[in-house]
């Protein structure tokens, strides 16, 4: 049964723009953890909005195009129930890890190619992907901003941004949305970079609030370990178990609750403020359901606490990212 319109909703930023506590990431769509069928795909996009779901985050490379496209032939004749937001920055580089560009010819010919995918005449909410040490951000956002100067974006965002990078493109142009990864297993530079963006009135985008699946309990041992998965470094073996220890303190107090892991996970985020929302991604309706369901757990702020407690900051075994990964995120 839909839920129409009654979701909790949140704004992102100070310039009107309001989306559902809970989104849909659109990543896992591609192919990332796992083949992924167009029709299947664009189906579940239909559905979450019917379920209420207005906020759909996708990337100029996910799929090296395919994403968008996805993400366009779902949206047909929803166009108006959908913030649309996708991102730009990173390119292609055969046999090592992405490039990135942020240029601002670069800028204006990436948003032209994503329209034309996404067949649509306006993006929602247009984010940098990656920052681009080589290009100032006041270079990179002024072309931004050209865009919504030409009325063929909305809103800006930036993603894996430090704090005086934020700054720094705030002052360019306002920027309505910072987008970092953000669980209980990996917060560390996500509460550094709030501090910043509850400041300045910009709001958090959490991708990968499940810690790309970790956090479900749906991943029990390491022969689960599949896909794009085994290439990060909280699931290779020397860090499989203490992860998966750690992921079994919010098993328990799930079962304790009454909900499941990744219900609890996300109630957690959610409770962290306002200004935040969470874009879990998932190819399959019953996890969907499973992510919205989130939003009727209430947590006591003695909850919490008891869950931050059980998973510190910093505890996570691995970093986010493999080696070259990381040299591109938090600049």
């Amino acid at each position: 049964m839909s839920t129409g319109n009654k979701l909790e909703h949140r704004a992102l930023g100070t310039g009107g723009l309001t989306v559902s506590a809970i989104g849909l990431g659109c990543m896992s769509l591609s192919g990332v953890y796992g083949e992924a069928d167009d029709k299947t795909s664009e189906a579940l996009i239909r559905y979450a909005i019917d379920q209420g779901v207005d906020h759909l985050d996708s990337s100029d490379m996910y799929g090296w195009g395919h994403n968008e496209q996805v993400v366009g032939r779902a949206i047909k004749g929803r166009r108006d129930r959908v913030v649309l937001a996708t991102k730009f920055g990173q390119i292609q580089n055969p046999g090592g890890p992405n490039g990135v560009n942020g240029k601002p010819e670069y800028v204006i010919a990436a948003c032209e190619a994503s329209l034309k995918r996404l067949g649509e005449d306006v993006i929602d909410l247009y984010y940098q992907h990656r920052v681009d040490p080589a290009v100032p951000i006041e270079d990179t956002v002024g072309a931004m901003a050209r865009l919504v100067e030409q009325g063929k974006v909305r809103h800006l965002g930036l993603s894996e941004a430090r704090p005086e990078t934020i700054r720094r493109a705030h002052k360019v142009h306002p920027i309505a949305a910072v987008q970092t990864e953000y669980s209980l297993l990996y917060r560390t530079e996500a509460e550094e970079t709030r501090a910043t963006t509850r400041e300045l009135g910009i709001s958090f985008v959490a991708y990968a609030p499940l810690g790309r699946g970790f956090l479900t309990g749906t991943i029990q041992d390491f022969a689960d370990v599949d896909g794009r998965r085994s290439a990060h470094p909280r699931f290779q073996a020397e860090n499989f178990a203490a992860n998966r220890a750690l992921v079994g303190r919010i098993e328990a107090m799930a079962a304790e609750k009454g909900c499941t892991p990744a219900q609890l996970t996300l109630a957690w985020l959610l409770a962290q403020g306002e200004d935040v929302v969470a874009i879990p991604g998932t190819r399959y309706q019953n996890r969907l359901d499973e992510n919205l369901g989130a939003l009727r757990v209430s947590l006591t702020p003695a909850e919490v606490a008891a869950m931050s407690a059980a998973v510190p900051a910093g505890a996570a075994a691995g970093t986010r990212y493999p080696a070259g990964g990381m040299r591109a995120v938090y600049l």
